[in-house]
Parts: structure tokens; C-alpha cells; sequence
């Protein structure tokens, strides 16, 4: 709490800026005088808790210890740079806290450079606009050192312990361009989770290589970190035809079913036809994906193929290569079927990282694209306005999740 005096002077500031029309912000400006005071003022009730006495208090004489002047300090905040007058001791063992020795910024300014860097810009980028908002000077190499310091905390959220059950987990890629001798395309993935709450459980990022080179090894690796991190059961997994990866599913959990997504199969359908057909074979295939049984799917879908094999053999052979993780989804009611016949619940975080990868163009190393996801991440919906939307969207689900699969929902709930 600040003393009488010290409110009294922020008063008499405020009333002098009312008066001489101070500019708020700014070189100069009432928000730098104004957190000046408040520092210097914190930073000399800290002094008095040290001494054991307040300034020209009696009781300080012949103590051991007293005041030895001041020294000046600049400090970057984010009302600008402020140079501020810190306290000094004679035995040199008073240690501040608002004001640490050797800090140069308050913990404000790291949150604004983290923020900024979540949002992909570049080193350079966020100097410059440090200097631009705040008139403070920011070299590239202090605000690498800042955002390394997620690090850290990036490797605690990647090994920390999960759920036992996942009634569903979403495993998607977003290309992210890594300079690596030549900058090439790579693959982030990431698998989502959602709770037996129904709730959203980001699990974990990973790097794949470049191209299409990751397959049942790669995924049984990631899988069985997945597990080792506490999860002992999944009851669905829904992928975009991801190579060895249900091979790797039912190494780790047997009983998992994998699902492929089919907005996702129905957009690469429309990759091998013409634009002028797409609005035609929308109309066959909705019949094959919303058939009530596998059979019935199976029916529709020799209409489709006599409709377009001629002229489209390859998107016949697409969907006859996925026929297997297509149709497990059939089997549902309409209430699961809604939520796992797609990967939108993840596409929704995609589209958030894809904008902090854009607006950096390429990363210079593997580590510097995980940690700008990561941060993307971090900083996804922190009101948590979004949370309610998202757990009643999947109340009904998992309802008929748990009766489907027996029982093994709930078992997550113990």
C-alpha cells in the first residue's frame, strides 16, 4: 500500500497533467512519471523492511547497517524506459524484489514480447516495435534470450502426465517451412484430446521429416510416449490417412478404432477431378458417408463408382484404399457421428498456428518452429470464453460414447 505522501504526490501529478494538458503516454508522458514514483516508493519500503527502520527514524542509529544513497537505474517498461533511483545500503546486502539487481525490464515487457512472438513475429520485428510503441531500444539477441525462457516450460508441457482415457483423440499436421541446409517443407503434428469432461487436452507437439517419410516406427514412437505419459486407453482415434499410423494405434492400444476424416478424404477426391464435377460428385458421395449402415455405404458407393470410374479411376481407388478406416464411424449413432467424422475440432487450433507460421515465413531450426507453435498454443482463447462452447458440444457424445464402448469411459472417470 502506497504511504499518504507518496499518494498525495501521484495526486498532485495527476492534477498537474490535468492542468498543463501532460500527454498520458510517451517520452516524458504521466504513465512514466507515474509508475516512477510507484517504483522508487515500493523500492524504499523495501529498504525500510531490510533496516528494520523507516528513513530518519532514531531507531536506526548504531544498528549495524543504514542508507547509502541512491543509484541510478533504467528500467523498461511498458509505459517506456523509466530511469528510476534505487536504494543503496552500507553492507551491500539489501536485495529488491520489484526491482531486482541486474534487471533491465519488468516482467510486463517479457509478457508483451512473448505475446508478440506467439503471434509470429520475428526478432527483428518485435524491436522494432518495441521502439516504435514504447521508444525502447531492444536488441534482437535480449528478446531470443526472453522467448528461450519457454522453453523450458515447453519441455515440462510436452512430458506431462495425461488423462488415463480419451474418448477421442485428433491427430493432424500443419507444413511449417525449416531452414535445414535449404528450407523445405516439414511436418508440425499435433494430437488433441478430448476429456472424459469434454473438455480440450492439447497432448503434444512433434516433428516429422520431410515429405511423407514418417511411418509405423515413427508413430509407434510417438504413440508410446503418449502412453507412457499415463494414457491407458483411447477409444477412437481420427486421422487423415496418416502412413503406418493405425498399424501403430493397434500395436499400443488394441481395442483403439481409427477413423479417417472425411472432410478431409472428400477434399482429396476433388484434387484428382475437375472444378466443374466437384458440385456432381459432392452429390454422389454424401450418400456413402451418410449411409445408416456399412452395407448400405457399400451399396451407394458402386453407384458412385459407376457413375465415375471411367473417368476418375484414382478417386475410386482412393476411397477403396480407405474403405477401412472410413467406415468404423458408420457403426455410431448420429450424436458420435457428428463429432468424429471430421477433424474440424482440431482445424479450429490449426488455422491459429498457421497464422503465427505465416507471418514468419520459415524458421532457422526445428527447436525455433516449436517453440513459436508452443507460444501459439499458450495464448489460445485466455478468457476462456470458448471453454462452455466446447464442453456442451460434446455432452451428447460422450453419453453415447460411454454406452457403445461398454463401459470404458466411465473407467476414465474413476
Amino acid at each position: 500500500m502506497l504511504s499518504p505522501a507518496v499518494a498525495s504526490q501521484l495526486a498532485e501529478l495527476v492534477a498537474q497533467a490535468r492542468a498543463d494538458g501532460l500527454a498520458v503516454d510517451g517520452e516524458g508522458g504521466l504513465l512514466q512519471q507515474l509508475t516512477k514514483i510507484v517504483l522508487e516508493s515500493s523500492l524504499e519500503g523495501e529498504m525500510d523492511a531490510h533496516l528494520g527502520y523507516g528513513r530518519h527514524d532514531r531507531a536506526g542509529m548504531n544498528s549495524g547497517n543504514s542508507r547509502n544513497g541512491k543509484r541510478s537505474k533504467t528500467v523498461l517498461t511498458e509505459a517506456g524506459p523509466v530511469q528510476i533511483e534505487v536504494p543503496r545500503d552500507r553492507d551491500a546486502s539489501f536485495e529488491p524484489q520489484i526491482v531486482r539487481k541486474r534487471q533491465r525490464r519488468l516482467n510486463g515487457m517479457d509478457g508483451i514480447v512473448l505475446s508478440l512472438s506467439a503471434k509470429g513475429l520475428t526478432t527483428g520485428e518485435i524491436s522494432a516495435h518495441l521502439a516504435e510503441v514504447y521508444g525502447a531500444s531492444v536488441s534482437k539477441d535480449t528478446i531470443s534470450a526472453i522467448t528461450d525462457r519457454v522453453l523450458e516450460g515447453m519441455a515440462d508441457w510436452q512430458s506431462r502426465p495425461l488423462d488415463p482415457v480419451y474418448p477421442v483423440v485428433f491427430i493432424d499436421a500443419i507444413r511449417v517451412k525449416i531452414r535445414d541446409g535449404q528450407v523445405a517443407n516439414r511436418p508440425i503434428y499435433l494430437a488433441l484430446g478430448v476429456t472424459v469432461n469434454g473438455e480440450r487436452d492439447i497432448l503434444g507437439l512433434w516433428a516429422g521429416e520431410h515429405g511423407d517419410g514418417e511411418g509405423a516406427k515413427y508413430w509407434m514412437r510417438i504413440l508410446t510416449e503418449i502412453k507412457n505419459r499415463g494414457v491407458a486407453d483411447v477409444l477412437m482415434l481420427v486421422c487423415d490417412g496418416l502412413k503406418g499410423l493405425p498399424d501403430a494405434v493397434n500395436a499400443v492400444w488394441p481395442a483403439t478404432v481409427v477413423q479417417t476424416c472425411i472432410v478431409h478424404l472428400i477434399r482429396a477426391s476433388f484434387r484428382y477431378a475437375s472444378r466443374t464435377d466437384w458440385a456432381q460428385m459432392a452429390k454422389g458421395l454424401k450418400p456413402v458417408y451418410t449411409a445408416p449402415t456399412e452395407a448400405a455405404a457399400l451399396d451407394r458407393f458402386a453407384e458412385f463408382s459407376g457413375t465415375w470410374e471411367h473417368k476418375y479411376p484414382a478417386i475410386i481407388r482412393l476411397w477403396t484404399d480407405a474403405w477401412a478406416e472410413f467406415v468404423p464411424f458408420l457403426a455410431f449413432d448420429i450424436e458420435i457421428r457428428k463429432v468424429i467424422c471430421t477433424t474440424n475440432a482440431i482445424e479450429s487450433i490449426n488455422a491459429r498456428l498457421r497464422r503465427a507460421v505465416n507471418a514468419r515465413g520459415h524458421f532457422p531450426t526445428e527447436q525455433a518452429a516449436l517453440k513459436c507453435l508452443y507460444m501459439a498454443l499458450m495464448s489460445l482463447d485466455p478468457t476462456g470464453r470458448g471453454h462452455a462452447k466446447w464442453v456442451v458440444r460434446w455432452k451428447a457424445a460422450l453419453n453415447a460414447f460411454d454406452i457403445h464402448f461398454d463401459g470404458r469411459l466411465s473407467a476414465g472417470r474413476i
